[in-house]
C-alpha cells in the first residue's frame, strides 16, 4: 500500500494551523513544539525516516540516491526537472559551434557542464598528491582584505578552450598529521598543501572548494530568513560557546556555499555559470566570466550564440534552477537500530547540535512542492569559527578565513554509495566522518573533545548515526 498520500496529508497538517485545529496552540506554538529537539532517544522521531519531507526519494537506495526528482511533484513538474536534467548535464562548447544553444564556453573555466563537477549529483573530491586534473574542485581566490587577485580575478580557471592558455596547474600534496584519542588508539589526518607555478599577487591565497551534494537545495531555499536568523548568537549571549552568525549577501540572508555567500539557489546558479564555466545569464551578463581587465585576449574571445545578450537564456536557467531544487534527499536508513540511536543520543550529548541544528519546517510561502515541509537538514546554516586548522589563509569578503557555514548533513551517509569515495570537508581533505570530526576546533572543539572522549564503542555508534543520514 503507497502510504505517500496519508504522510502528504499528516505532514501539512503537522505544519499548518486551521482554524478546526487551532483551538488550543497558535501556528507558532505548533511549529516551536515540532521543532524542539527530542529527549527520547528511545524510538525514533516522528517522521525522521522521511528527511526531505513529502518529497523524500524512498525508492533508490543506490549510486543513483541523490538524482531523483522529489516525490509530491505533479506530472508536469517532473517533466520540467528531466528536462532540466539534460540541461544539467550538457557539455558546453566554445564559440562559434554549429550546436547553437549551447556554445559560449569559457574562454576560461573549471568545468564544461554542471555535471562535471556535481558527479550523479553528488559531492566532488580532491585530488591524489601529483594529479594533474583537478575534477569536482576549484580555487577562490582572495587578498587579505578578501578582494580578487588583480589578474586572476576571484577563481583560479585551470582549463581553457582552444587557442587559449589556462591560468596554470595547482599541485596538491598532503602531510600525515598525528592525533592520539585519550584512550591511547592513534590515529591519523590528512592536511593538504596547494601550490601553483602562475604569479599570484604577493598577498593572495588559493582557498580550495569540492563540489557540495545537490540534494534538498529547494527545501533549503524555502526555509525562511527569519527562522535561520533565529538560531545567530553571534555575541554567545547564552554563553554556550557557539557564536554562530549570518552571512548576509545583497541585503538578504545567505545559505548557500561554503561561506554562505548566495542568498538564493538561483543566485548560485547564476555565480556557477558565470565563475565556472564563463557563461552569461541575464543575472551575470559579463560574456567573460571572471576574466579581468589585466586579461584582454579573454574579454575580446567570441562569445556564444547569445540570445538578449546573454549566452544562457532565461528558459533555461530556470529550468537548471527548477532541476536543482528539487532534487530529492534520501530516506534514512535503520532509524531503528539501537546502535544508531545510542549514537543520536551521544550526538546530542556533544553539543553537535548547536551547530547542526536537526529540523527546520520550510515557509508557508515556498512553491507548492516545498512549502509546509518538516525536514531534517542538520544545518543551521549560520557561519561558525571552526579555528586555524580549517582556515583559509584570507578572508572571503567580510567573512573571515576561519568562517564556514555549517553544511547539511542529509544523505551523508549515501557518500561513498554515489560518490564512490569517502571525502569530506571543504577540501576534501578528511577521508572518513572519523577525521572530519577531528579536524573541528574553534566553536566546535568542545564537541570535538567530547567525541574523542567517548569509548570505541560510543565514538563507531555516533559515526553509526551519521551514516544512517
Amino acid at each position: 500500500m503507497n502510504r505517500l498520500p496519508a504522510l502528504l496529508a499528516i505532514l501539512v497538517l503537522a505544519l499548518s494551523l486551521s482554524p478546526a485545529f487551532a483551538t488550543f496552540e497558535t501556528r507558532a506554538e505548533r511549529k516551536a513544539r515540532i521543532l524542539a529537539p527530542t529527549s527520547n532517544f528511545a524510538r525514533p522521531e516522528q517522521f525522521e525516516l522521511f528527511q526531505g519531507g513529502a518529497g523524500t526519494n524512498r525508492t533508490r537506495l543506490d549510486e543513483n540516491a541523490f538524482s531523483l526528482p522529489s516525490a509530491n511533484l505533479s506530472f508536469e513538474e517532473r517533466s520540467d526537472f528531466f528536462i532540466g536534467n539534460g540541461v544539467f548535464d550538457r557539455p558546453w562548447v566554445p564559440a562559434p559551434s554549429s550546436t547553437i544553444g549551447s556554445d559560449g564556453l569559457g574562454p576560461l573555466f573549471n568545468a564544461r557542464s554542471c555535471q562535471g563537477c556535481h558527479i550523479k549529483d553528488g559531492r566532488g573530491h580532491p585530488p591524489s598528491a601529483g594529479d594533474v586534473n583537478i575534477v569536482s574542485m576549484l580555487f577562490a581566490l582572495s587578498d587579505t582584505e578578501g578582494g580578487p587577485d588583480p589578474v586572476f580575478g576571484h577563481q583560479f580557471q585551470d582549463q581553457a578552450i582552444v587557442g587559449f592558455h589556462s591560468e596554470g596547474r595547482i599541485d596538491v600534496s598532503y602531510d600525515e598529521v598525528p592525533f592520539a584519542y585519550p584512550d591511547g588508539t592513534a590515529v591519523t589526518l590528512r592536511r593538504p598543501t596547494y601550490k601553483t607555478q602562475a604569479a599570484l599577487a604577493e598577498d593572495v591565497s588559493l582557498n580550495p572548494r569540492i563540489a557540495p551534494q545537490m540534494i534538498g537545495l529547494g527545501l533549503i531555499d524555502a526555509i525562511s530568513e527569519e527562522d535561520i536568523e533565529a538560531r545567530a548568537d553571534p555575541y554567545d549571549l547564552d554563553g554556550d560557546g557557539i557564536s554562530g552568525r549570518v552571512s548576509m549577501a545583497d541585503g538578504r540572508v545567505g545559505r548557500f556555499g561554503w561561506k554562505a555567500q548566495a542568498p538564493s539557489l538561483l543566485a548560485q546558479t547564476v555565480a556557477a555559470f558565470s565563475n565556472d564555466m564563463g557563461l552569461s545569464t541575464v543575472l551575470a551578463s559579463a560574456p567573460w566570466g571572471d576574466c579581468t581587465e589585466a586579461q584582454p585576449t579573454c574579454r575580446n574571445a567570441r562569445h556564444g550564440n547569445e540570445t538578449d545578450g546573454v549566452e544562457i537564456a532565461d528558459d533555461l536557467l530556470d529550468l537548471v534552477t527548477f532541476y536543482s531544487s528539487h532534487l530529492a534527499v534520501p530516506a534514512r536508513r535503520d532509524v531503528d537500530d539501537p546502535k544508531v540511536l545510542r549514537g543520536k543520543e551521544l550526538f546530542y550529548q556533544a553539543q553537535c547540535t548547536a551547530c547542526h541544528t536537526p529540523k527546520f519546517a520550510t515557509s508557508a510561502y515556498a512553491s507548492e512542492p516545498l512549502r509546509n515541509q518538516l525536514i531534517w537538514p542538520y544545518s543551521d546554516l549560520l557561519l561558525h569559527d571552526l579555528g586555524p586548522g580549517l582556515a583559509d589563509q584570507n578572508p572571503s569578503g567580510d567573512i573571515s578565513g576561519a568562517e564556514w557555514r555549517t553544511p547539511p548533513l542529509w544523505g551523508i551517509g549515501m557518500t561513498e554509495a554515489v560518490s564512490d569515495h569517502t571525502f569530506f570537508l571543504h577540501d576534501g581533505r578528511a577521508r572518513s566522518l572519523e577525521e572530519a570530526i577531528l579536524w573541528h576546533g574553534g566553536e566546535a572543539e568542545t564537541s570535538r573533545d567530547a567525541f574523542a572522549t567517548f569509548p570505541a564503542d560510543d565514538r563507531a555508534a555516533l559515526l553509526r548515526f551519521l551514516s544512517s543520514l
